[in-house]
This record gives structure tokens, C-alpha cells and sequence, in this order.
């Protein structure tokens, strides 16, 4: 297989919603024309040539991308055909948002309507010396009036999840959500090849583990093949991991073969914390009279990874927890949301963002069906990180359609994500969507009725994927588990009341898929977004709702964030400064308090994957990292209380709060630890700890009283290196001059930990 790029500099024409411009022929009725580029989003072209503002993220200047809602977009480019071209050739296009037909030299050749899956097409005999490509693509939203609406769908939708995104296959974001903005966007996000194909080609290659034993472990490679009929060929597989090696090789009788192959004293594939992320690097090859006509590389790991679930739970007497290589894991890590509005330019915010995962000490990342599926770098180095990931398809909080041909769409799109992803080790689950079930639910209890996530989708992942476990919505909700706290597995959101109220304190859920607490970013990144005239006060100020996030600028989340502060520190603060400290001490317990809850009562509780990690664009938000990669309190916080062995406070009874070491290794640790006062200084206990493996154990039982209001250092040393923990004991309001001290304390020795 031979590749030739096809990203660079196309030409854009724009068409607005009264004209109707259908082939290349009638481009010159366009009244844009500008150079573009692949990959783009037609925003960021219009932005680079003056049409909107050179800052989308400034301001309210992301108000103005609505005024192109129902433009029409052609993008086009010429190129040349391939010397010595013999084979048969594609147009391969990664990622094309959203609604598209493709013309080449003037002929529609092909279609397509769905901006996450991949498209390719033959062009062989459509070739000329010269060429030119013209891609058409239409708008989402004129496309959506056409649709017809059930009530099924419509009552149900909320203000701020639009009912215009149910049938475009599209970033359901896009249309504006708590977390983005509203840029219904278009564009070739991703790169364009010209591909020529030989007669021997690998159309897929599936390796999974076929027998689990950590001593020989059996993989099953299972092939179908694009080759002449009636050759005789053959199929060999080797793979390398270190000193580990594997190889087999059987010769052909038909396109499709699988082998079964001995691996013998496996390198496994562990979770961080839990061990190393072995991944064997791979090829494949079809031989011709022993030799090769055609390559495949990929990895995989060897690992078993199962989902252990009840249908409801007492708080007790239930389960939702993943069990890898036979070991129950404990869970600890963040919702993944797309890295920014316009996903041309996710690629480029990956490197700095899953170097934030592996530091902040995340074994597992969910990908939010609110996004998109995210490219190949993000899986490998998930892969190759032990970061575990939960990888919901693209379906978000709507009432979707249920029809037989939603279901296709659905199926279809499932199939193709399903096979690309695969062979990663890292995926351990996939999920049918984000919280859909919650909003049918809303609609007479009807989540059973749901045919994508109960009958399409999971009959995709039954024939394309033998070996991973799946679940239909998260929170998986059904006639049983209706009521919110006798579900295994949950959304921990409420009211966002005090982080210590009932409702998070004594939530049921072992595992919690979704919980977080608002913050602030500094002075310095919210001047990069907030213009100078509106940086502050925050009441009755457009550009704090808009980046709130509500394009319909609701107030609701800002002054959520300020009784945040009032709560925890009985003040409001009246200059920005104050206000984004205070509320990033906010977050910052609050985030603490929901991962030591959990670790706390482990193995009762096996997982929290908290909301989130960084934000896609500049906004006041649950994230801990800002959009320009600043990060709030929360996140040393965070990173500490994360940690696969860590010694926490459990929550004051019996006139003092117990002291808990938790261990999520395969290992005992052992060390000396030390409570005290970080303000006095005054040692309150200190003593020694041998905790063995994947356990929880009680250390000591600090004397404090409800009516106390301090900070408890906790400082641990294992073999030589120090680490440290705090605990916020008594009820608020806290002073915030004091818990500013405390803090600037807690930093300097952590730091201090560091060096």
C-alpha cells in the first residue's frame, strides 16, 4: 500500500442559506472565496481571513460562527496522479464534518454523513494526469430542518442540549453544552490521502486473548484479506515485547483464517499502579512463494479485563468494578472531553494534555459521548501509560431516534469504530452512550425501549469484538435501579451544594463515573479570554455567562461558583483575584473529598473517574487545567490524593477521625507516618505502617471535635522518600486568610517533597 498526503492548502468557497450551489461547476456563485486549511474548520479559515475575528475565544466573538450556521462549503484541490501507478486507488478522507458529497474532475463519485468514522472510495478509473477533488459540504442545521421530529424525542431535550443534533452524526457539543460552546462547525478536521492498493491486502486484523494464564497465555489472531482467488498464500504473525517474542504462520485456504498462538511466560498488561503496561509491537504479512506482498503493523496486549456489576445495590451489598488479570482494580481518573471546539486542532493539544494524565497519576480515562472517538496517538499512549479507557459512543443526554434506519447509522458507525480501536489493550469497556438513559428515563421509565444501545450497538460489538464488556448508557439505568441511589454505578452531580452534603457523603454508588466541583481560572488566564471592560464584576456580565459555559448567557453557573466560596469561607469576594482562590480552594477539597471517599471505603467502592481534567475551550469549569494548560489547585490536590499507595483522614465520628492507609499495589508497603497540626506544627501522632496489598488499613484515631477548625498534615516516608496529605477538619464556614496560610504551607512542603 502506497500513501500520498492530500492536507495542505485547499481552496474554500461559501455559499449562505438562501443560495443553492450543487456542483463544482457553479462555484464562482460563491460569495466566499479563501484559502483553507487541511486539516480546518471553515471557522478558523474565516477567522485567518478576516471574516470573523482573528480570537474565537475572545469575548462574545464566538456568538459570531452562528451567522455561518447555514453556509454551504466547498473545499477543492488538484493533484496529479501517482507515477507509476498500477494499483487500484482510493481517496481516503479521516475525518470530514459533517454532511459531504465528493466530486472528482467534475463526477460525483461519493457521500457521506457522519463527521467520526473514516471514509475511503475507489477512483481507479476516474483518474486522470490532473486532478481535481471538490468536496461539498452541506449545512447540519438546514439539513436538520428537514428532519421530522417524534415526541419520543422532543419530550425530553433540555434548553441547553439541542434537539437539532439527534439524527447529524456530529459532535453532539457542537451545538452548545455545559462545557463548549455553540460551533456547529464544518470542515476536513482530519487528512486527506491518495491511497494505492495492491492485489494482497489486509481489510482487518483482530488479535485478542483467546486463553488467559499468566504462565502461557493463548492469542487468537483472526484475519480477512483482500486477495486474488485461488493463490496460495500464506499468513504469518511475530510480535516482540522486550525479550518476549511469539510467531506462527499457516498457510491459506480461504480470504478469512484465524491462528491461535503460544505466548509463554506473557509479559501482562497491568493498569498503573498495579504493574507494568506491556504492549507487544506487531506485523503481520501475507507471503507469495515465501515472500512478502503485504504488511500489517499493529499492537496489542495480553491481558484479561472483565466488568463484575449488579443491577442495583443497597450501598453494600452490590458491585461495579473491573477486574484485570484476575486482580479487582481499583479506578482512579478523569472524564476525557474533546480537546478543543474545533477538532482540527486536537491533535495538536494531545502531547501536553496526556502528559497531565500520566502525571496527575490517572489509571483510567473515560472518553465522554458528548465528543468524539479520538485518534490513534491518544489510545497508544493510553496503551502504553497503564491508563485504562471507558469509550462511550458518540450518543449524549438526548432522547435519540429509534427507528430502523437510526438503528443502521448506528450500527454502521459502531462497526467501523469498533474495528479501528480494537487491538488496544487500554480499552476495557465500551459504553452505548452518556447518560441517554437518565433522559429517557424522564419519558414514562422508557430505557428498555432504547434499540441502539439495547439491540444495535451491542450486536456490533458481539461481532467485531469477542473478548470486552459493555454496557448500554451510563449510568446504566432500568426499571430495577430507577432510583438514583440504588444504582451500582453513577453520576454523582445534585445540587453542587456543599461538597460534604448527604448527597455525596453517603452516596451508594461503588463506583462513580462522573462527579466534580467548579473553579476559577487565575488573573492570567481568564485576561487571554475575558476582555478588559468585562473582567470584572461577575453579575450581569455577558462574557463570564458565555464562558461559563452558555451560549444562551445564563448566569447560573457563576453565581453557582460564588456560593461555592460563600459556602466553604462565608465571603464574597469583590476583585477577581480573591474570587478565582477562593474558588479554586473550593474545588480543590471538594475534588479531595470525592476520591478519598471512595478510596476510603475500598473495596466496597472500586472507581471514581472525576470531571475533569482540561477544558476544550477557556471557560469557568469543573476542569482542573485551564484551556491554556494553567493549573488550578485541584490539581496537586488531586495528584496527591491519587497516588497508588497514600494515607488519608476518614471523616470525624467517635470524637476523632481515623487515619487510613490505602494500598492499590500488588505489593506491602511498609514506612513510619506522622499527623500534625500544620499550623502549630504540634505533633498529634506518629508511628509506623505495614500494609499489605491491595488493601485498606486503619493506622491511628486523631482526637478532634466537629467544632475544630484546622488542617491535619499527614507526612509518610517508604523506603526513603517522603510523601505528604492534609486533611480540612470541622464544618464551615473556614477563615480564608488562615486556609491561605495553611495552603502556602501544604505547597512548600510538598514541593519541598519533591526536590
Amino acid at each position: 500500500m502506497k500513501k500520498q498526503l492530500l492536507s495542505g492548502t485547499w481552496d474554500l468557497y461559501g455559499y449562505d442559506s438562501k443560495m443553492t450551489v450543487s456542483t463544482p461547476a457553479e462555484l464562482e456563485r460563491c460569495t466566499i472565496k479563501i484559502n483553507a486549511a487541511v486539516p480546518g474548520n471553515v471557522e478558523l479559515d474565516l477567522s485567518a481571513s478576516g471574516y470573523l475575528p482573528c480570537d474565537l475565544y475572545m469575548g462574545e466573538n464566538i456568538k459570531k460562527t452562528e451567522d455561518y450556521e447555514g453556509y454551504g462549503w466547498w473545499y477543492v484541490r488538484s493533484f496529479k496522479k501517482p507515477v507509476d501507478c498500477r494499483g487500484r486507488v482510493f481517496l481516503n478522507f479521516e475525518g470530514v464534518d459533517c454532511l459531504a458529497e465528493y466530486y472528482l474532475n467534475g463526477e460525483k463519485v461519493f457521500a457521506s454523513e457522519n463527521m467520526f468514522i473514516p471514509h475511503e472510495f475507489e477512483v481507479t478509473d476516474k483518474l486522470c494526469e490532473n486532478n481535481t477533488i471538490a468536496v461539498h459540504i452541506r449545512s447540519a442545521m438546514k439539513d436538520a430542518y428537514i428532519k421530522k421530529y417524534k415526541a419520543y424525542s422532543v419530550a425530553n431535550h433540555r434548553d441547553n442540549h439541542t434537539l437539532e443534533s439527534i439524527y447529524v452524526r456530529k459532535a453532539p457539543h457542537s451545538y452548545g453544552w455545559d462545557i463548549m460552546p455553540r460551533a456547529v462547525s464544518a470542515g476536513l478536521f482530519k487528512d486527506v490521502w491518495l491511497v494505492e492498493k495492491s492485489d494482497y491486502e489486509f481489510n482487518q486484523l483482530f488479535c485478542y486473548v483467546h486463553r488467559f494464564d499468566p504462565e502461557k497465555s493463548v492469542l487468537r489472531v483472526c484475519a480477512e484479506l483482500d486477495i486474488p482467488y485461488g493463490e496460495k498464500l500464506e499468513l504469518k504473525v511475530e510480535g516482540t515485547c522486550g525479550d518476549s517474542c511469539f510467531s506462527a504462520a499457516k498457510m491459506l485456504e480461504f480470504k478469512s483464517a484465524y491462528m491461535d498462538i503460544d505466548v509463554n511466560s506473557p509479559k501482562l498488561w497491568w493498569p498503573r499502579g498495579y504493574g507494568k503496561a506491556n504492549v507487544y509491537d506487531c506485523k503481520a504479512y501475507i507471503l507469495k512463494d515465501g515472500n512478502i506482498v503485504a504488511t500489517h503493523v499493529f499492537t496489542t496486549g495480553i491481558r484479561k479485563a472483565e466488568l463484575d456489576m449488579t443491577e442495583v445495590t443497597d450501598g453494600k451489598n452490590g458491585r461495579f468494578r473491573f477486574i484485570i488479570n484476575d486482580v479487582p482494580v481499583m479506578c482512579m481518573g478523569s472524564n476525557w472531553v474533546p480537546m478543543d471546539a474545533f477538532h482540527s486542532r486536537d491533535r495538536e493539544r494531545y502531547a501536553k494534555a496526556l502528559e497531565l494524565c500520566e502525571d496527575i497519576g490517572c489509571n483510567i480515562l473515560r472518553v465522554w459521548g458528548g465528543g468524539v472517538y479520538e485518534q490513534e496517538e491518544f489510545y497508544d499512549f493510553c496503551d502504553r501509560h497503564g491508563i485504562m479507557v471507558w469509550q462511550d459512543f458518540m450518543m449524549a443526554c438526548h432522547t435519540y431516534p429509534i427507528d430502523d434506519e437510526f438503528c443502521k447509522v448506528m450500527y454502521d458507525e459502531a462497526e467501523v469504530v469498533i474495528r479501528m480501536l480494537r487491538n488496544h489493550p487500554s480499552i476495557v469497556l465500551w459504553a452505548g452512550d452518556n447518560e441517554c438513559d437518565a433522559f429517557l428515563y424522564g419519558v414514562n421509565g422508557l430505557t428498555e425501549c432504547n434499540r441502539v444501545t439495547r439491540e444495535a450497538i451491542p450486536n456490533a460489538v458481539m461481532e467485531n469484538d469477542i473478548h470486552r464488556p459493555y454496557i448500554p448508557s451510563s449510568p446504566f439505568i432500568t426499571k430495577n435501579n430507577a432510583e438514583i441511589d440504588v444504582r451500582p454505578e453513577n453520576h454523582l452531580w445534585g445540587l453542587r451544594d456543599y461538597y460534604k452534603s448527604r448527597f455525596y457523603a453517603e452516596a451508594r454508588a461503588h463506583f462513580v463515573s462522573e462527579t466534580g466541583y467548579h473553579g476559577c481560572p487565575s488573573r492570567e488566564s481568564v485576561e487571554k479570554f475575558i476582555t478588559p471592560e468585562k473582567i470584572w464584576p461577575i453579575y450581569d456580565n455577558r462574557e463570564w455567562n458565555l464562558h461559563s459555559t452558555d451560549h444562551r448567557f445564563g448566569d447560573s453557573r457563576v453565581l453557582l461558583m460564588e456560593n461555592q466560596i460563600v459556602q466553604l469561607f462565608d465571603f464574597r469576594p469583590d476583585n477577581l483575584d480573591d474570587f478565582a482562590l477562593a474558588s479554586q480552594f473550593s474545588q480543590a477539597e471538594a475534588d479531595k473529598f470525592f476520591i478519598e471517599r471512595i478510596r476510603v471505603d475500598m473495596p466496597n467502592k472500586s472507581g471514581i473517574i472525576w470531571w475533569n481534567l482540561i477544558d476544550g475551550w477557556p471557560q469557568m469549569s469543573d476542569a482542573v487545567v485551564d484551556y491554556y494548560y494553567a493549573k488550578k489547585k485541584a490539581y496537586n490536590y488531586i495528584k496527591r490524593s491519587m497516588q497508588p499507595f497514600f494515607i488519608m483522614a476518614d471523616e470525624i465520628r467517635d470524637w476523632g477521625c481515623p487515619i487510613v492507609a490505602s494500598n492499590i499495589t500488588l505489593e506491602n508497603v511498609s514506612g513510619s507516618f506522622k499527623i500534625s497540626d500544620i499550623e502549630s506544627g504540634k505533633v498529634l501522632f506518629e508511628g509506623k505502617f505495614d500494609v499489605p496489598s491491595a488493601s485498606n488499613k486503619n493506622l491511628c484515631h486523631v482526637p478532634v471535635m466537629y467544632s475544630d477548625k484546622g488542617m491535619f498534615l499527614i507526612e509518610w516516608e517508604v523506603d526513603g522518600k517522603k510523601y505528604i496529605n492534609h486533611y480540612l477538619h470541622g464544618y464551615p464556614a473556614f477563615d480564608y486568610e488562615s486556609y491561605k496560610k495553611w495552603n502556602e504551607k501544604l505547597e512548600k512542603i510538598y514541593n519541598d517533597t519533591l526536590n
